[in-house]
């Protein structure tokens, strides 16, 4: 390798690590994505369920919707495909089965448009992202910033997934709760699972994507109007 690309993928790297740190400004800490419901309903009262729970959601949801968005995006941003993306964005939002769960992704997609406008407002790409309806998603939102890194779509769909768990472990520490050495085992747990979720994310069609997750859609309604909580979702 040359010094150049050395370089080269070193920024690539370094700006991955930036999208997926819990310090990005996009209120990602404000979630728990119904974990906190299953606290509260008592389905999670354990380390030992908290990492069957996180393991379950990243298999079955993530997997098969979040992270094949991401992968989709990203070549569709590369390419100047802007019906795929405003196609993409409608998917998320329209499968996301509550209020809390939409107003997560376009709270967050809306705070990334904003970082990113923060670090070159010149970027062509970001007028398109800005105004999709009924607002960008963080899928969609996040591909976009991956994109401008010119990393390979796998490593950023590491840095998508990696991301995620370390904010739902954040979320296990507080809404169990748990210890941080729990909060680690349960974090190498998913750290484990994340590279075959992401193959098969990488693997499906555009008409193979599903969000079909009937408890979490119930225990997020039900998280609305929990009597006590401390996450937004």
């Amino acid at each position: 390798m040359s010094p150049s690309s050395h370089s080269a993928s070193a920024a690539a790297l370094l700006q991955l690590m930036w999208l997926a740190s819990p310090a990005l400004p996009v209120g990602g800490f404000s979630y728990s994505e119904v974990l906190e419901a299953a606290v509260d309903s008592g389905r999670v009262t354990t380390e030992a369920e908290a990492a069957v729970w996180l393991a379950d959601q990243l298999a079955l949801s993530l997997a098969r919707s979040d992270l094949p968005v991401v992968h989709q995006a990203i070549g569709a941003w590369q390419h100047g495909d802007l019906a795929a993306i405003a196609q993409l964005n409608d998917w998320i939002t329209h499968t996301r089965e509550s209020s809390e769960l939409r107003q997560q992704t376009q709270q967050m997609g809306r705070s990334l448009v904003e970082w990113l406008r923060n670090r070159d407002a010149t970027e062509p790409r970001l007028a398109t992202l800005a105004v999709l309806h009924p607002a960008p998603t963080w899928p969609v939102a996040f591909a976009l910033a991956a994109a401008q890194t010119g990393a390979a779509p796998h490593d950023a769909l590491l840095a998508f997934a990696f991301g995620w768990a370390e904010n739902m472990v954040q979320a296990a520490l507080k809404a169990v709760p748990l210890g941080q050495n729990a909060g680690q085992r349960i974090l190498a747990r998913l750290t484990d699972a994340i590279p075959a979720a992401i193959d098969h994310a990488m693997s499906l069609a555009d008409d193979q994507r599903q969000a079909f997750t009937p408890m979490l859609a119930i225990l997020s309604a039900q998280h609305e109007t929990q009597y006590s909580r401390l996450f937004r979702s």
